[in-house]
């Protein structure tokens, strides 16, 4: 098989870097071929691409790894580019959450709806844009499979405004899997759920026990009616409730995935399921802290590293796909709709399941959402549009717009104070707006 080269834009991300170096030494279809690894943190950059041939040395992996802080000396002649980049994620994240709740807006996330789901956008769809138009120089034809989010709203400006290939992809699927697997004892591989609407905005349409076609929702909904279940996941590790999930299951017909807190940043209810607490930074700053120390040690061969496994991440999946021939389902893929749900617009991009194949991704017919979902994944749509033109024209007024057509907003002059205040605080990451 033909070797292939990969660039890895963000691959300094402690976060999802050694997850996307993890899943291209171990997959086989890769031998022979060429990572670049890609970051503008030179100092992270150099522990990760250090990292990463020690562990293509351990396991005899047959990958030549190259890395750089300029993507441009990696793009050329690429076939695939994956993306997970963003400004001071964190730190603004923190922003894009305190500032709505200063001013009444309750958000239960802030990062990829409401209020915080707008400033993220305004931040991030100029970077995304800057690389596709990267990408339309130096390989037009490479596919750029990306992870930055808000994930939707990413993928619908590089669809209206470049002519590059792309692909929207997230875990959240797997989430919905680990969810409804330890609601009914199984492994989560053993489950085989039919999903679709928008990203982090998902609805199980069908739910089968795999190998059997046996169907499990009737057992799941006795389940999570009978065993009461309100968290999924233990105090060790991240943890994420489903109270919110349940009530639209019982309302709507059907379970909603990833999470309550991820569904609920589209719900202006969700707060009273899921609190206003937000993302746990300090939870999450210790795993970096520690993800480091141990990335750190394996770089300076303290120890080897060994043994890693796939992250369930579907980049890699789908790139072993391309290259082989083969005709591979992947669970979840946000692509432009293009008619596979009917009842949405063929531009919006959606999250369904899809072929992988040497030609592309092509989605599989969903046909109609039932209406109630439609309603809420239409008004969705809606706002995204908004907010992609918003963030490429660097209009205030576009912004206002989509933040008053959001249903988290419910006040007019709570709006006006908080967009104000998001665009002053976030100024010098937002220079489409100063013009």
């Amino acid at each position: 098989m033909k070797p292939t080269k990969i660039v890895f834009i963000g691959a300094g991300s402690v976060c999802f870097g050694p997850a996307m170096i993890h899943d291209a030494l171990l997959t086989p279809e890769l031998r022979g071929s060429t990572l670049w690894l890609v970051d503008i943190d030179g100092e992270h950059l150099e522990v990760m691409a250090t990292y990463a041939r020690r562990l293509n040395d351990a396991l005899g992996a047959g990958l030549r790894i190259e890395h750089t802080t300029d993507r441009a000396q990696a793009l050329p002649d690429a076939e695939f580019v994956i993306t997970s980049v963003a400004v001071l994620r964190d730190e603004l994240w923190k922003l894009d959450f305190q500032i709505p709740l200063k001013h009444g807006l309750k958000q239960v996330l802030g990062e990829n709806g409401g209020p915080g789901g707008l400033s993220h956008s305004l931040r991030n769809i100029p970077i995304i844009l800057d690389i596709a138009r990267d990408m339309e120089r130096l390989c037009p034809d490479a596919l750029l499979m990306n992870f930055t989010n808000p994930e939707s709203r990413m993928c619908l400006a590089v669809s209206r405004y470049t002519d590059v290939p792309f692909v929207g992809l997230c875990h959240g699927i797997g989430m919905a899997q680990t969810t409804i697997g330890q609601a009914l004892d199984l492994p989560p591989d053993a489950l085989w759920p039919t999903a679709a609407g928008l990203n982090h905005f998902t609805w199980i349409l069908d739910l089968r026990r795999k190998g059997t076609g046996e169907d499990l929702y009737p057992a799941f909904r006795r389940a999570i009616a009978e065993k009461n279940v309100e968290v999924i996941g233990s105090e060790d590790e991240y943890h994420w409730g489903i109270r919110l999930c349940r009530h639209l299951m019982e309302t709507f017909g059907y379970f909603p995935s990833p999470s309550d807190d991820h569904v609920g940043e589209y719900l202006p209810y969700a707060w009273e399921y899921c609190g206003m607490e937000g993302y746990d930074f300090d939870a999450a700053d210790r795993q970096r802290e520690a993800s480091w120390k141990h990335l750190r040690r394996v770089a300076d061969g303290e120890v080897d590293g060994l043994p890693i496994e796939t992250s369930g991440e579907f980049a890699f999946p789908i790139i072993a796909s391309t290259l082989t021939g083969r005709n591979d389902l992947i669970l979840a893929v946000n692509i432009r709709n293009d008619g596979v749900i009917t009842n949405l617009p063929d531009w919006a991009v959606v999250e369904v399941p899809a072929i992988a194949a040497p030609d592309g991704l092509r989605g599989v017919h969903i046909g109609d959402l039932p209406r109630g979902i439609a309603a809420m994944c239409s008004t969705q749509v809606g706002v995204q549009d908004l907010v992609v033109e918003a963030a490429v024209q660097g209009s205030r007024r576009l912004a206002l717009e989509a933040l008053l057509a959001d249903p988290v907003v419910d006040s007019v002059t709570a709006a006006e104070k908080t967009l104000d205040e998001l665009l002053s605080t976030h100024a010098p990451y937002l220079p489409r707006f100063q013009r």
